[in-house]
């Protein structure tokens, strides 16, 4: 006989979870390598995006202060990563196309962003108390997470969360299609990888069509990722298609992006539309046949 009821993920253990983590990965060297500072990050989006499904159930001032923490830890490593991801895509073009970057060898712009610094050893003074600083606010976040108490969230109210999360992003996905502008995709990818972490917590309605649908989101808003890496890249290299003292090279170069911008696009769309096309309800795309307590 088939069970009319299941019980969803608990939210403060995953919570929990997520800042020890981060906390081990943080002490796992005395300077966290590319790799660390990723997934830091990441875990960093899964604890926001669960806090956000708790919205209307847990105190406003505790809940908003926890993820203005988690958000600032992720501000501080993101500017240890993305020096390090735009060297590699560029090295990555560099190889595929030698004699552009051959002509653009003169570029400061460039050459500052293709050159390798050389990692330290060991943290200086700057470093050692931004670590410190992390450090403290995944203390005071687990710390409050700890003594949270979630034990009265309501798993319905969840569920109007997440409807709420895949509204919105059926409306960000429908600007995107109509006018894709790298700022709107970087929101479709942010919301889009939001409505990814929070499925975390719903696994057991429907186990086998919520873990296709995370593989399917997660390909999606890598590739969104990827996008937005390039379009990083554009600004850095503070390329204005209108100006007439642009090299030639750097104008293919630019198209080169673009290329490979529209192959991420393609590999986008299929996905966007098979789970947010307006129209569609959440219960359909997720398939739930049970109710939850």
């Amino acid at each position: 006989m088939e069970l009319d009821y299941v019980k969803l993920k608990e939210i403060k253990p995953a919570l929990a979870g997520y800042i020890r983590e981060s906390q081990a990965l943080l002490k796992k060297s005395v300077i966290p390598d590319e790799k660390a500072v990723h997934d830091i990050r990441v875990l960093m989006k899964k604890s926001r995006a669960l806090l956000n499904l708790t919205a209307p159930q847990l105190d406003e001032t505790y809940r908003v202060r926890d993820i203005s923490a988690l958000r600032e830890v992720g501000r501080i490593l993101s500017s240890w990563r993305e020096t390090s991801v735009q060297r590699k895509i560029l090295k990555e073009f560099r190889k595929e196309y030698p004699d552009i970057f051959i002509q653009l060898h003169e570029n400061v712009m460039l050459t500052l962003l293709l050159d390798k610094h050389i990692p330290l050893t060991e943290p200086d003074e700057e470093m050692k108390a931004t670590l410190e600083q992390i450090d403290t606010l995944l203390n005071k976040t687990g710390y409050r997470i700890r003594f949270q108490s979630m034990k009265s969230i309501d798993p319905r109210l969840l569920i109007k969360e997440l409807e709420i999360t895949y509204t919105t992003i059926v409306d960000i996905y429908l600007s995107c299609r109509n006018n894709p502008k790298p700022s709107m995709l970087h929101k479709f990818r942010k919301k889009a990888k939001d409505f990814l972490f929070q499925l975390y917590i719903f696994r057991p309605l429907n186990p086998s069509v919520v873990k296709t649908l995370e593989k399917k989101l997660d390909s999606m808003t890598q590739n969104l990722g990827r996008f937005n890496d390039l379009t990083q890249i554009i600004k850095a290299l503070e390329y204005n298609y209108r100006e007439d003292t642009n090299l030639p090279a750097m104008d293919e170069l630019i198209i080169k992006f673009r290329e490979a911008q529209d192959r991420y696009l393609a590999k986008v769309w299929p996905t966007a539309y098979q789970v947010f096309c307006p129209g569609q309800k959440l219960v359909n795309v997720l398939g739930f046949k049970l109710l939850v307590i």
